[in-house]
């Protein structure tokens, strides 16, 4: 082959200024020979004119201020010098016409052609990307902890450089080198990435060989989880050829896109470009039969898009309510669940046919199943709130709901313990669920909550316990709390960031009968709080100020 023959080395260049000497005398030689080549007149026409640009992409080069120090300068002028070389001596095979047949040598001229094009971008390249503007160390893996960071910055410059100058294998090297710096100092990479960086890594991602495939969505893949250039790495097209991976990948790739596309997908622009490029489908089936670290980053991927309403009957389109459900009850990792138990919170929120679809396909049981581990999550209750108003009493009663919803108050997160009082709220509207609730011990539970710190946290508390306390059996357990009425007057605070004050009068309004409740509401100051309620037109506050001011002149008298 003529690339074989064209592997003569010159051993007596050693600078970079001979090699641009030896380049520019080459030149017009091979324009000379090029010109008098008779056969092939349309391939060599495009030779010469190609080769006719290169002095003046040569000036450019060695007209920089750094070019005799740069590594680069002088490995370009190398691989232009051998395609001088390959041009003169294709020329001269031409115009012998000694070649070993017409389909060989128009397969030569064309990667001739080809290589051309790449010495003219590549020279382009090396002023626009910057790497010329400091000296370069020789490349290492790792600098030494004395190399300043200068030092260190130019180093990984060129390194960034080598990944968009050159042939395919010599890309490969550089992305080899590149994984391993990332390893070593993934700081000084991001420091001196720019944009066309990203772009060569992305269009690395469509490289024939599966290796650098892998490689570079690896780097792409720390990049994406580093935060520092998702809008780069998505307005270079990198979600098309990322979600192919996710489809077609090694194992490797595809955990990496995966991962990837976790990451990215907490825009909600990118959830909707992801969708738009066909990407559920693929990371439905990595939820289906991928490993742990693949699944769970694909179910959390399909959480953050289900996070936006408009694409979620899309979601429903390609299957998603069944896997979710299945890695409920099946999900490898634990981080697995709690993504599809956040991704069905998402899908229910307000889509009437996807709450259908959740019930029919046996979700109310998993989600409660999920429900009742040592550390119950937010997400769970969340969905389950939103399917409660879905389905009969009768069926949550089997399922025995208000138990667990009771399990939560005790052992969930202060999230999962709102989420769990705002279902409570929904789902006691009628005297027998209130009945249970209590029967399910949620009342000494909710009484708890009203300490909590979360304004939000006390507000809904107070709104399941001015609902519950309706049913005498529940007002009796609430009268026997020490706690209650205490920390039901502390709601009565008429600051403005206190939301749960019609609430706290709600509930104390149905104690106030109760003499020992009547008492302890005045001793704890609620009289001086409820004649600023009043003021402020709180619902029940002025009848429940009144109840017990004639309470309290009632026991002024009895005093006499």
């Amino acid at each position: 082959m003529v690339e074989d023959r064209g592997k003569e080395v010159v051993v007596d260049i050693q600078t970079v200024e001979d090699w641009l000497s030896h380049a520019q005398e080459l030149v017009p030689v091979a324009l000379d020979k090029a010109r008098e080549v008779k056969g092939f007149p349309g391939r060599w026409k495009m030779i010469i004119s190609k080769l006719e640009q290169i002095p003046s992409r040569l000036s450019d080069l060695s007209s920089h201020p750094c070019f005799s120090k740069n590594a680069l300068c002088k490995e370009q002028l190398q691989a232009v010098s051998k395609t001088l070389k390959e041009a003169i001596e294709l020329a001269g095979l031409c115009m012998g016409e000694n070649y070993g047949g017409k389909l060989r040598m128009q397969s030569d001229l064309d990667a001739l052609s080809g290589k051309l094009d790449l010495n003219l971008r590549d020279c382009g390249l090396l002023i626009k990307t910057g790497v010329l503007g400091e000296a370069t160390l020789p490349l290492a893996v790792a600098s030494s902890s004395s190399e300043p960071e200068a030092a260190i910055h130019s180093n990984t410059r060129e390194l960034l450089a080598r990944l968009q100058i050159g042939h395919l294998e010599a890309k490969h090297r550089a992305l080899d080198t590149l994984v391993e710096v990332m390893k070593e100092d993934e700081k000084a990479v991001l420091a001196v990435l720019g944009r066309s960086n990203v772009a060569a890594l992305v269009q690395l991602l469509t490289a024939t060989s599966p290796r650098i495939r892998e490689k570079a969505v690896t780097v792409i893949c720390s990049l994406a989880e580093s935060g520092s250039c998702e809008n780069w790495l998505v307005s270079e097209g990198l979600l098309p050829p990322l979600i192919r991976l996710v489809e077609s990948g090694s194992a490797v790739g595809r955990e990496k896109a995966t991962i990837s596309l976790q990451r990215l997908s907490m825009s909600a622009d990118t959830a909707r470009a992801i969708v738009g490029h066909g990407g559920i489908r693929p990371l439905i089936e990595i939820c289906r039969t991928g490993d742990s670290v693949s699944q769970a980053a694909a179910a959390c991927t399909l959480k953050n898009i289900s996070a936006v309403p408009e694409v979620r009957q899309n979601l429903a389109e390609e299957g998603i309510v069944k896997v979710m459900i299945n890695l409920l009850d099946c999900g490898i990792l634990l981080g697995s669940k709690e993504y599809a138990s956040e991704c069905l919170q998402n899908l229910t929120a307000s889509n009437d046919n996807l709450k259908r679809a959740v019930i029919s396909e046996g979700g109310i049981r998993s989600l409660l199943v999920y429900l009742d581990g040592p550390l119950p999550q937010e997400s769970a209750v969340g969905a389950l709130r939103n399917l409660v108003s879905s389905v009969s009493a009768e069926m949550l009663i089997s399922y025995a709901f208000l138990p667990r919803l009771a399990h939560v108050l005790k052992s969930g997160s202060l999230g999962a313990q709102q989420a769990a009082a705002s279902a409570i709220c929904r789902v006691c509207t009628s005297a027998e669920m209130k009945k249970l609730a209590g029967e399910a011990g949620c009342i000494p539970l909710l009484i708890k909550l009203l300490e909590a710190k979360s304004n939000s946290v006390r507000e809904v508390s107070a709104q399941a316990i001015s609902s519950l306390v309706s049913v005498s059996q529940n007002r009796r357990e609430v009268k026997r709390d020490d706690k209650s009425v205490p920390n039901l007057v502390q709601l009565l605070d008429p600051v403005p960031q206190n939301t749960a004050k019609k609430y706290a009068v709600a509930s104390l309004a149905s104690l106030a009968s109760c003499k020992k409740c009547k008492k302890l509401m005045i001793s704890y100051g609620a009289i001086g709080y409820l004649k600023k309620l009043t003021e402020m037109d709180i619902p029940g506050s002025k009848k429940l100020l009144e109840r017990l001011e004639r309470g309290k002149l009632r026991g002024f008298f009895s005093k006499k």
